[in-house]
Parts: C-alpha cells; structure tokens; sequence
C-alpha cells in the first residue's frame, strides 16, 4: 500500500517519525532480551492498567503526581511482539510523512504523544477495574490517521487488488478507505470484550482526538507554509 505524497514543496527532514520509530524499537529490543518473566513485569508496570489507575479512591484531578498516569505515556512504547510492533509502525510510516510535512515536527510529535496519552485514557476508562496492560501505540497511530485524514480529504492511496490470477493496482480515495477503518473499529468495540474492547476504543478515541488537533491547527498550518 502507498500513499501520494505532495512532492512539489521540497520534503524536510521527518525527524518525529524517525524518533519515535528507534524509540519504540529500541524498547522492544530491550524489552525482547529480558526474560519471559521479567518482560510481563515490566508490561504491568509500565503499561496502562485500568485497575492501576482508577484504583485508588482518589479523583481522578487528584492523581495527577500519581506514577500510574505516568503509564499513559510509557505504554505507548511497549510492545507484545514483532507483528503488534511492524504493524503499528507501518501505519505510522504511512501517513505520518505527509502529516509531519505540514503540521512541522514539534507538532506532528505532540500530536503523537497527546493522542497517545488521550487514546490510552479512554481505553483505561472503557475497562475501569481491569487489570490487563493496555500497551502498543496503536492509539497514537490513529491520532496520526485522523489527522491525516483531515488534512489531506482528496488524497488517494494506491492498492494493489487480486483480480483472479492478476494483480491490479488501484487508487481509493483515502477518505473512503479510513472511514472504513473507522466504522469497523466503531462496531467492534460493541462486539464486547472477546474483540479486544481495549484496543477498540483506544483506536476510536485516538482517532477523534487526530481530528480535533488537525482541525484547531489549521490556521498554524497556513501560517507556517506562508513562512
């Protein structure tokens, strides 16, 4: 799968992207040479758990120094296994480029890590009492998707589609294409627990959150391309 990218304006140094790509590699090569044991440990400890941090009898405003919202952030970083890991990453990849090209890369980067953190929180809330990590930065990836799919409505991305014994390639609108992304994520999370409720919602969640940011960024968009 390819995404058109805008080659017109000279490309810029993608640094966000490739920050947080080695990030979450070099956690995952770390976390891979640990033993069984101590690799589900560190999962509990730094990933988000539900039950962790809703757990304590306190306001949620209250727990503001509390280390377990810490876990909203590190979670992002932590992943179960290669495929949860290429997976996310190739996603990111994707719509990241164009993104980071026109949101800049502090922003882009803040986008990342605000949806993230927002996506986490409201899987953590959808599983209150839980005591299962919520790990991955599929919910940041989808922040990334939704702002992609905001700024850029008219892109189209190239599919490569079996059509008996050839192969053809195709371009779908990429609007069409998310929409679907997002319908199905949608009726999962209603599917129950069975489907994975966690990572239903916190895709949902980070994808809204993508939307939003796109579309309050719009003016410093203008304002940086002018620049």
């Amino acid at each position: 799968m390819f995404v058109h990218v805008d080659t017109r304006r000279r490309s810029r140094l993608a640094w966000a992207t490739m920050l947080i790509v080695v990030v979450c590699v070099v956690s995952f090569v770390g976390l891979a040479l640990a033993g069984r044991t101590e690799r589900m440990a560190i999962m509990l400890h730094w990933g988000t758990v539900p039950a962790h941090l809703f757990g304590t009898g306190l306001p949620l405003w209250q727990q503001v120094s509390d280390p377990a919202l810490l876990r909203l952030f590190t979670a992002m970083f932590i992943h179960g296994g290669w495929l949860h890991l290429l997976s996310n990453l190739l996603f990111l990849v994707i719509f990241s480029l164009p993104a980071e090209r026109s949101l800049g890369s502090p922003r882009f980067l803040l986008l990342f890590l605000l949806g993230g953190i927002v996506a986490n929180l409201i899987g953590a809330i959808s599983l209150t009492g839980a005591r299962v990590a919520i790990i991955g930065c599929s919910g940041a990836v989808s922040a990334v998707v939704g702002a992609y799919v905001t700024l850029f409505p008219r892109a189209r991305l190239g599919l490569v589609v079996p059509l008996g014994v050839y192969l053809e390639f195709v371009r779908v609108p990429a609007f069409v294409l998310i929409g679907i992304w997002a319908l199905v994520q949608l009726l999962f999370s209603y599917a129950g627990a069975s489907y994975g409720a966690v990572v239903w919602w916190t895709h949902i969640g980070g994808f809204l959150f993508g939307i939003v940011f796109a579309l309050f960024s719009r003016g410093a968009i203008a304002r940086r391309l002018r620049g």
